[in-house]
């Protein structure tokens, strides 16, 4: 724990102006963004008595080493930064919403030639008009078909566009009636670009005037005899009035309005958000967060805004945002506002009328969410809570383990040895820091051996990720490492686990975070060899046991007998959990590496020959092994293979020894090269380890 003094800032450094500060801890992580009207106020309230702070900034201030700022020139400045640093840096003492769901949203693609209308998750991107998001993706589909007689625009694909285009006839869609066909000409660009134009007014909630446009129209028609055009009209406008009564009316005005509601209590906080478009409520999203810093209603609102609108522009920024509670001060949050949607943004609190009502409703899913949450959430927690205190326990641990790392070796026969490292936080999984090894020191299989290579290999680029500390210097030995999400990075490549590079400005860097507990998968010679590693290195703040299989005994280093844990104790089955995510970690690699041993061939090696012509070859003579004993003369016969090539290949194959055969990995059957009938892999899956 460290003392805030240690890094106060002296008197008259800190600037009296707007800005925008970092708290970092001990190895350079940003642990807390926050922005001021004055940095040196703002600030001076952190480093003051220990005994007057809210224990959550209790908590944040001695956990931080250092503290920065960078000074702006207006708050709404400080707002726009503090928002890209949290998105950034990710710090853990900021408040962060986590959506409970990635909302599907309808989209109309107008960045395209033929706008398309779709369902779509995830990012937004630019030259997309986007309405919602919606709870369900079926109730999106609904409307959408209900709208399509209407408006026929395109809802294929690009495959199905451009296939129907090359074969002149457009698909089922087209036929009945429900899609203009652009992909045939029966609708040039400019016509299919208005009907998409008209379905995008439709949806932002220009209804009544459209609605109104028809229904002149069907009485024209009926008045000049055209029964059949006036009937289809009275159709649409049957449709469309079904599509409208989808979403009910909520505010008589036709107002364009987000309504925000935040129910909380000490620990967490919920916020529901209903997107009202003309009046009507066309999307419902929800957020949920710890509330890991001390932070009043108004600052939840914020950060909420922040997250809504962070990324968006023009009228996805509705003209009015009502709120429970206004951020203190509101006035750069309303500036801010307004400049996203470029023109002037209300941001209040209703006091009455529909609008009153209608955030009485907001809140009360703000409250059933939080409820629904902890619900779900209660029994998992107690649970995770009860089995670290069990670990610790166990182990004589001085705190529970926050950070476990297990780790794993795995073979097949002594070929092929690889390493595995998992990761829990807090009883989780954190998928996002798997890593994965391959075995350099040495050759064969030497379980105790590779594991002290590989515990070694870790701790080494932790002290490297230190160097700013001088707590190590030495260049650690290369290694392969691959977040589990296929961000392959190799040594002496910082990144992130979503492929973002990194520097050391605070970003979380690889293996840069020390767990309290490292698991091993093995008894007593495996913990006594991570041990030895750890030690090697000057590493004495790191507990270490590993779980043997047979019995599930947990051994520690230097202890004669096991700890055992009762069956039925919550701490064995989180340990347990962590060491099979461990061995499946493993085996996957380890399976991957030798499916693409087995899988090369010696004419891989030869230059010059290409995929193509190496398929002619292996056609022609239908195996490896007859290719083998061809001579020069009948390697020229094949198509495109010429005499200097056939010369290259009769040499090549010369040269190398018989490939192993290859391995049918769905049935676990040898396939030999002459083709003869394969035999039975029945070993090799009971030899891996």
């Amino acid at each position: 724990m460290a003392d805030p003094s240690s890094y106060r800032p002296k008197p008259g450094q800190i600037p009296d102006s707007p800005g925008v500060y970092k708290f970092r801890d001990e190895h350079g992580r940003v642990i807390y963004v926050g922005k001021a009207k004055s940095l040196r106020q703002r600030l001076a309230n952190y480093f003051q008595d220990l005994a007057g702070l809210h224990p959550r900034t209790r908590t944040m201030v001695t956990t931080a080493a250092s503290v920065e700022w960078t000074v702006v020139t207006t708050e709404v400045e400080a707002l726009q930064l503090e928002y890209s640093w949290i998105k950034e840096f990710d710090p853990r003492f900021n408040v962060k919403y986590r959506d409970d769901k990635s909302y599907p949203y309808l989209a109309v693609t107008l960045n395209e030639e033929f706008p398309r209308v779709q369902v779509m998750r995830g990012a937004k991107k630019k030259g997309v008009r986007y309405f919602g998001p919606y709870a369900h993706a079926w109730a999106i589909r609904e409307t959408v078909d209900l709208m399509l007689r209407v408006f026929p625009v395109r809802t294929c694909s690009a495959g199905v566009f451009k296939r129907s285009a090359q074969i002149g006839r457009p698909c089922l869609l087209g036929y009945i009636g429900k899609c203009s066909a652009p992909c045939v000409g029966r609708i040039p660009a400019e016509e299919h670009r208005e009907l998409a134009e008209e379905f995008c007014d439709f949806m932002a909630g220009r209804t009544g005037a459209y609605i109104r446009r028809l229904e002149r129209r069907m009485q024209e028609a009926a008045e000049e005899m055209e029964y059949e055009r006036a009937a289809r009209l009275r159709d649409d406008i049957g449709a469309l009035k079904r599509a409208m009564e989808k979403s009910a009316v909520v505010l008589a005005d036709a107002t364009d309005a987000d309504l925000i509601a935040v129910a909380e209590d000490e620990l967490e906080a919920a916020v529901q958000i209903f997107h009202v478009r003309g009046g009507r409520v066309r999307g419902q999203r929800g957020w949920v967060t710890d509330k890991v810093e001390a932070v009043t209603t108004g600052g939840l609102v914020e950060h909420a805004l922040q997250q809504l609108y962070g990324e968006e522009r023009g009228d996805a920024v509705p003209k009015e945002v009502l709120v429970p509670a206004l951020p203190e001060p509101v006035e750069p949050v309303a500036q801010w506002l307004s400049q996203r949607r470029g023109s002037q943004v209300s941001l209040r609190i209703p006091q009455r009328g529909d609008k009153k009502d209608l955030m009485a409703t907001v809140g009360r899913n703000a409250q059933q969410a939080l409820a629904l949450h902890k619900t779900k959430r209660a029994s998992d927690l107690t649970t995770r809570s009860r089995a670290l205190e069990e670990i610790a326990e166990a182990l004589g641990l001085d705190s529970v383990p926050l950070r476990i790392e297990c780790f794993d070796i795995s073979h097949l026969q002594g070929e092929d040895v690889v390493a595995s490292m998992v990761v829990f936080e807090d009883g989780l999984v954190r998928k996002s820091e798997y890593r994965r090894f391959q075995i350099k020191g040495f050759e064969g299989q030497d379980d105790v051996r590779s594991m002290h290579e590989v515990i070694g290999r870790r701790f080494k680029r932790y002290l490297q990720e230190k160097q700013k500390s001088g707590e190590w210097t030495e260049e650690p030995d290369g290694e392969t490492a691959a977040p589990v999400d296929g961000v392959v990075t190799a040594a002496g490549e910082p990144d992130r686990a979503d492929g973002r590079p990194v520097d050391d400005d605070g970003r979380p860097k690889r293996f840069a975070y020390p767990p309290q507990l490292v698991v091993v998968d093995g008894g007593a010679p495996q913990v006594a060899a991570a041990r030895r590693a750890l030690d090697e290195l000057g590493i004495d703040d790191v507990a270490v046991c590993g779980l043997a299989k047979r019995l599930e005994e947990v051994w520690l280093p230097e202890e004669d007998d096991p700890v055992v844990l009762p069956r039925s104790s919550e701490g064995l089955y989180l340990l347990q959990r962590v060491r099979d995510e461990a061995h499946r970690f493993a085996i996957t690699y380890q399976r991957t590496k030798r499916s693409k041993r087995l899988k090369s061939s010696p004419l891989d090696a030869v230059p010059g020959l290409g995929d193509t012509r190496r398929q002619a070859l292996l056609k022609h003579f239908g195996s490896l092994k007859k290719l083998r004993a061809a001579t020069v003369d009948e390697i020229c016969e094949v198509p495109g293979v010429g005499r200097k090539t056939a010369e290259t290949v009769a040499a090549a194959l010369a040269g190398a020894a018989p490939s192993a055969p290859a391995v049918n990995t769905a049935t676990g059957e040898i396939i030999e090269d002459d083709g003869a009938p394969p035999a039975a892999l029945s070993a090799e899956r009971g030899q891996e380890r």
